[in-house]
């Protein structure tokens, strides 16, 4: 005879999914489908297997315990349905059932990953109300779903009015301070943490360290890495958190002392050393890197890719970056490359010169957002094809892509080294009108240099008093460029009275005004800024250019 003992013995002894389904259907020819002990091991037995096969059965119970629901908001807190979590949380208030400290902590944990602020303040209403909130643990959920939320000065007043603070409530304060960006503050708590006699443990070490590498605060890192140095070499978490700090502050020397020493090093870790060269430009560096990574038997990510081809870009290295790219195809079967790989594809193929591959691969792309076509706009001008980038300025407009401050930058630029004047002032007057993009002084750097190279130097001076704010000494030294080429040496002495007050440490000005005098034959003056030169300390700065032979 089949009892419900040998029923849940049936369901234990399942080892998938399909077998808990045939004790179902067993279960549904007798009357056992209505016991609840035999119907509660069922539904457990199939969280592991099938979430939705237990949500069907759960729905269907008329009085499930507390203890089953915390078991269905707990499987789907983990899962990829955060939605049917809150859900569950709402199904159990409404069959009468109140939350204990374990309910609460599902449901905050989905709000902070959703995010959903709104939904979470609602639970800490029902959470203050039940009186759970002098649980450590249910607190502890609290601010951490307010820091990710955003919402960083709740979560410390929840913080602030906890008397039971433990390491993992700490953490979680300092941890929210990180991911909102508020990296001083995490420190001084840390510090704070560490006088009232609480040990950190290895979660709060990656926060902190984190935090110094964002606040370039070398000296706590290496505080910190003092006191762990025992266990960086087995730990490969906390190594590579280590090694991007030091990265990160500029530290590259001792950053690869920290990764050489460490036993274990995974994807992340190489990542985070190519990163850190990448960011201070030590180019050869990051191939060195990325051919021990792979010599390690770790293939890049698209982490590494994007490190690689900034590398590429910086050097000008085009048969390396033609090479990433013939990766990048084969990994994704000759499919559409995403937008970020795209984009910085285009960026190392616009530094390298080959500005028609940079087209296909934009073309290419799936989808195109305004940075992709911006920096099209931007490589275009920069590579002198003025009209192909204003061309493409059109098309972005006419594709309904809003572009932001630094595509007119790159439009602007292009119509000032294409000689394109009247297309120029065009786009600018329609910035605030059309686009509702305010010019900031890089735009009227622009349109102050585009009229001084056509010669327009009195529309240039205009357009400077005009100005809503102060010009920059750029501006000020596109005008005197302007005044150099066609020999205005009149305005050239309003600018360089103008640029008396920024005292410029470079060459470039006094040059300028060295060779306007002398080209109008007024050598009293070219020597009086020779003397100017030399009483200051300016020394001509020299022209360098490279290229590259036989990848050197």
């Amino acid at each position: 005879m089949i009892n419900k003992q040998s029923v849940i013995s049936k369901l234990e002894s399942c080892k998938s999914i399909r077998q808990v389904k045939q004790v179902h259907s067993f279960m549904i020819t007798t009357t056992l489908i209505t016991h609840p002990i035999p119907l509660t091991k069922l539904i457990h037995s199939s969280l592991s297997g099938d979430l939705h096969h237990a949500l069907s059965i759960f729905l269907h119970l008329h009085n499930p315990s507390l203890h089953l629901c915390n078991s269905m908001l707990r499987a789907f807190s983990t899962s990829q349905h955060p939605y049917t979590t809150l859900s569950l949380y709402k199904h159990l208030h409404r069959l009468g059932l109140s939350p204990d400290h374990f309910t609460f902590p599902f449901a905050l944990k989905v709000c902070a990953e959703m995010p959903d602020r709104t939904t979470g303040r609602c639970i800490h209403s029902r959470v203050v109300k039940t009186g759970y909130q002098l649980d450590a643990y249910v607190n502890a959920t609290l601010i951490r779903m307010y820091a990710c939320c955003g919402d960083v000065d709740c979560a410390w007043s929840l913080f602030d009015t906890e008397k039971d603070l433990n390491v993992v409530t700490w953490t979680t304060m300092i941890a929210g301070y990180v991911a909102n960006g508020r990296a001083c503050e995490a420190i001084a708590l840390f510090k704070e943490m560490v006088v009232t006699g609480i040990t950190p443990n290895e979660i709060t070490m990656v926060h902190v360290l984190g935090a110094c590498a964002h606040a370039r605060d070398l000296e706590t890192g290496r505080w910190i890495h003092a006191r762990t140095r025992s266990i960086v070499q087995c730990n490969v978490v906390l190594g590579t958190a280590l090694v991007d700090m030091y990265a990160r502050c500029g530290s590259l020397r001792i950053a690869r002392e920290v990764f050489d020493e460490m036993r274990e090093r995974n994807q992340v870790t190489w990542n985070v050393m190519i990163s850190g060269y990448n960011q201070y430009e030590r180019l050869d560096d990051v191939l060195r890197m990325f051919r021990g990574m792979s010599e390690a038997g770790l293939r890049p990510d698209k982490v590494t890719l994007l490190s690689l081809l900034g590398a590429c870009g910086g050097n000008g290295d085009l048969s390396l970056g033609q090479g990433v790219h013939g990766y990048v195809e084969k990994v994704n079967g000759g499919c559409w490359i995403d937008e970020e790989l795209g984009t910085s594809l285009m960026d190392m193929y616009i530094k390298s010169g080959d500005t028609e591959s940079a087209v296909r691969v934009f073309r290419g792309l799936k989808r195109r957002d305004v940075v992709a076509w911006t920096s099209m706009v931007v490589g275009l001008a920069m590579n002198g094809d003025g009209k192909k980038a204003v061309k493409m300025f059109e098309e972005m407009s006419n594709e309904g892509i809003r572009p932001d401050g630094v595509a007119f930058v790159g439009v602007m630029s292009a119509c000032s080294h294409a000689g394109m004047v009247d297309e120029g002032r065009k786009w600018f007057d329609s910035m605030q009108t059309v686009y509702g993009v305010r010019p900031e002084v890089e735009h009227y750097g622009c349109m102050v240099d585009l009229l001084s190279r056509a010669g327009r130097l009195q529309e240039a001076e205009g357009l400077l008093k005009m100005m809503p704010m102060s010009p920059s000494m750029q501006i000020w030294g596109a005008m005197l460029s302007g005044c150099e080429s066609y020999g205005e040496v009149q305005a050239a002495e309003r600018v360089r009275d103008q640029l008396a007050e920024f005292d410029p440490g470079g060459s470039g000005v006094y040059v300028l005004l060295s060779n306007l005098y002398a080209g109008a034959g007024r050598w009293v003056g070219a020597e009086g800024v020779r003397e100017l030169m030399w009483r200051r300390g300016v020394k001509k700065n020299l022209g360098l250019s490279s290229l590259q032979l036989k990848g050197s």
